[in-house]
């Protein structure tokens, strides 16, 4: 009996250990997230302090703040 348990729990062992061969890929994949997020986060900065576009949003702004008046 000791030898089926012992083989059962080897089994197991070996399983647990395949199960966490591609860990790291989960935390490459996050970083690859974090890059991409902040690559999005500098170009959408990049378009919106441009002069054209904060000319529009300002434009917005005063319309929105005038129209009760």
């Amino acid at each position: 009996m000791y030898k089926a348990v012992r083989a059962r729990l080897s089994a197991l062992v070996c399983r647990v250990r395949a199960a966490r061969g591609d860990a790291g890929m989960v935390t490459s994949e996050y970083a690859m997230g974090i890059v991409a997020a902040v690559g999005f986060a500098v170009l959408l900065y990049q378009v919106v302090t441009s002069d054209v576009v904060a000319a529009q949003l300002q434009a917005v702004v005063k319309r929105a703040l005038s129209a009760g008046a």
